[in-house]
């Protein structure tokens, strides 16, 4: 999977993301899903055609309309 986020990058953004709420499943990887969305909003491609790579397509749909 090509990273669009750098190690660097990621360090800046992730503070910024909500915590892992302490009960219930544990949230999937943010890292990965915030690539999935970045992979959609770059290529301006239909969420079905997220590659699995980046997860779940609901997945990151759910998470950039949150």
């Amino acid at each position: 999977m090509e990273r669009m986020l750098t190690d660097e990058r990621w360090a800046l953004i992730s503070p910024l993301l909500p915590p892992q709420k302490p009960r219930g499943r544990k949230r999937a990887d943010d890292h990965q899903t915030l690539e999935g969305i970045l992979w959609v909003l770059r290529t301006g491609s239909r969420w079905q055609d997220l590659p699995r790579e980046y997860g779940s397509k609901t997945r990151c749909h759910r998470r950039l309309k949150e």
